[in-house]
């Protein structure tokens, strides 16, 4: 902008300049001209004058070097010029100035050399006689005035160019200043030209406008990324060249990967199955790929993002669907779990029912089959009950909780249990302080029977069994404690399932619905205790829950 400035300052001088330095030429040229006509006039009229009086001799004895004089008849003969002959000079009637005084007594005209560099003035008049007296100067022309002044005219004007240049520069600079010092931030701040108030003024209106918009930006995009990031769901951003433009904590931890923003999604994921589901995405415009990974299994769902008719990218959406499939699992081996155990009492009710029926049962035999009905009937009824009872959790039917002595209701309940741990050769204590909690009674009682029940029943002969009550900074703590069996590690996960046997062949030989842990697990939760199991094969199992 200042060289624009600069350029308009230097332009607008040189033009003022020339402009000036040709009207002071022209109008002092004029003037001059004007001047030297008029004093030429008064040469002829005193020499008319003269030459009336004393004929040619005035003429000839006239020294006057300042103009030229040229006499002529009435015809147009040359009688007398005072820088040729006479006799050598051409017939002047038809001259303009002495043709116009032949006619009307006096004449004027200008005629400029052949090279245009000079020029002549004459004035004539006609005498008395008829003659005709001419009078004429010749002086330079205003091309050959110029050149003459050439030297002077480039000196002023190189002079004029720099101070022109000189101020120009300055001035320019000092408009753009205030311009350049302005401070866009603050636009209603600024001590500049009232004349930039307008656009300043626009400028603040602009501003607030842009800082508004920025800001709801802003929002929107922290809201989205707020939302993004507390996802339990993994979602992934793919431009059209599929390089991830986003992926959150959720997609990070799916593809175990960190700095992922900018790569290629294969670079991350090096899978075959992957690449499949891209290009079906991008050919059908959404896919689907199902992904088993550390224990657990994830869904995932591709999407096409498209743009004016154009693909501009994929979004990929991770789901954790390992409860779902477990719980389906669950249902599954459920249903065969509890088909079985209800068909296996039934099978073997019918067909004790059926020999005597038939009296196929010899008298003497009799009370054993009807005991063993009755037997496998109070199973089938205990396992109804059980399930009916994991139906209950599940509902969170319970009554209101009570203060409970967790002490003293796992002596009752060891107490109920040690004659069936006298026939399986087990030894059973209670160890620890009273510790009152706030909880469901019923529950309470069958989470300590079922522990101390399961811990008889997969015990060693001459093994023990022991139940530790206590009271920590992190609440009332239940801990039983076997000498039995044992747990492998990969079935810990697992036993509190419904119907899970770790060992399915010894299942006939213990007794049991195969539903006690589970029951006990519901039952904890129900209450917001915490259940940890530390066991190994042959090395026992301890059971500890947190209330």
């Amino acid at each position: 902008m200042t060289k624009k400035i600069f350029h308009s300052i230097f332009i607008a001088a040189l033009a003022v300049l020339l402009a000036c330095f040709t009207l002071i030429i022209g109008v002092l040229f004029h003037y001059f001209r004007g001047v030297q006509k008029d004093q030429l006039k008064i040469e002829l009229n005193l020499a008319s004058v003269a030459v009336e009086m004393g004929g040619i001799d005035y003429l000839e004895k006239a020294d006057n070097d300042a103009c030229r004089i040229t006499w002529v008849d009435a015809n147009g003969v040359v009688l007398y010029d005072s820088q040729s002959n006479p006799e050598t000079m051409e017939n002047h009637a038809q001259r303009e100035e002495i043709a116009e005084a032949l006619t009307t007594g006096k004449g004027e005209s200008t005629r400029y050399s052949t090279t245009a560099t000079e020029e002549t003035l004459y004035c004539a008049k006609q005498l008395s006689d008829g003659t005709v007296l001419r009078v004429s100067v010749s002086y330079a022309s205003i091309p050959l005035l110029l050149l003459g002044m050439l030297q002077p005219v480039l000196i002023i004007f190189l002079l004029a160019l720099i101070l022109s240049g000189i101020l120009a520069n300055r001035l320019s600079k000092k408009i753009v200043h205030p311009l350049n010092s302005l401070d866009l931030d603050e636009p209603l701040e600024n001590n500049a030209y009232d004349e930039l108030s307008p656009l300043l003024t626009h400028i603040d209106k602009q501003q607030k406008k842009i800082a508004a918009q920025k800001k709801e930006l802003n929002d929107r995009q922290n809201e989205f990324y707020t939302v993004i990031e507390n996802m339990n769901e993994g979602l992934v951003l793919l431009n059209e060249k599929r390089a991830i433009l986003s992926i959150n904590p959720a997609a990070t931890a799916f593809f175990n990967t960190q700095n992922a923003v900018g790569k290629d999604l294969i670079e991350v994921e090096r899978s075959q199955e992957m690449e499949k589901m891209l290009q079906a995405a991008e050919q059908n415009g959404s896919s689907a790929l199902k992904v088993s990974r550390n224990g657990h299994e994830y869904q995932l769902h591709a999407n096409r993002i498209q743009s004016n008719g154009k693909q501009s990218g994929i979004v990929i959406l991770i789901f954790d669907i390992t409860e779902k499939v477990f719980a389906e699992r669950n249902r599954q081996e459920f249903t065969a779990n509890v088909s079985h155990e209800l068909k296996t009492p039934l099978h073997s009710i019918m067909g004790s029912a059926e020999l005597l029926e038939n009296g196929l049962v010899k008298v003497e035999d009799v009370p054993r089959f009807i005991g063993h009905i009755r037997s496998e009937a109070s199973r089938l009824v205990t396992l109804i009950e059980d399930i009916i009872r994991l139906s209950q959790l599940d509902e969170g039917a319970e009554p209101e909780p009570e203060e409970v002595d967790l002490f003293a209701l796992s002596v009752d309940e060891v107490n109920a249990l040690k004659q069936t741990a006298q026939e399986k050769n087990v030894s059973i204590c209670v160890e620890g302080e009273h510790t009152v909690i706030t909880g469901v009674r019923q529950l309470l009682h069958e989470i300590v029977y079922n522990l101390c029940d399961n811990a008889i029943k997969y015990n060693v002969p001459g093994g023990s069994v022991k139940v530790q009550v206590s009271s920590t900074k992190d609440g009332a703590v239940l801990s039983v404690a076997d000498s039995g069996i044992g747990i492998p590690r990969e079935h810990q996960d697992r036993i509190f399932e419904r119907f899970y046997r770790v060992d399915k062949s010894h299942s006939k030989e213990t007794g049991g619905t195969g539903l006690g842990l589970s029951i006990v697990k519901h039952a904890v939760q129900y209450m917001g205790g915490s259940i940890h199991v530390e066991s190994a094969p042959d090395s026992g199992t301890n059971i500890t829950i947190t209330f």
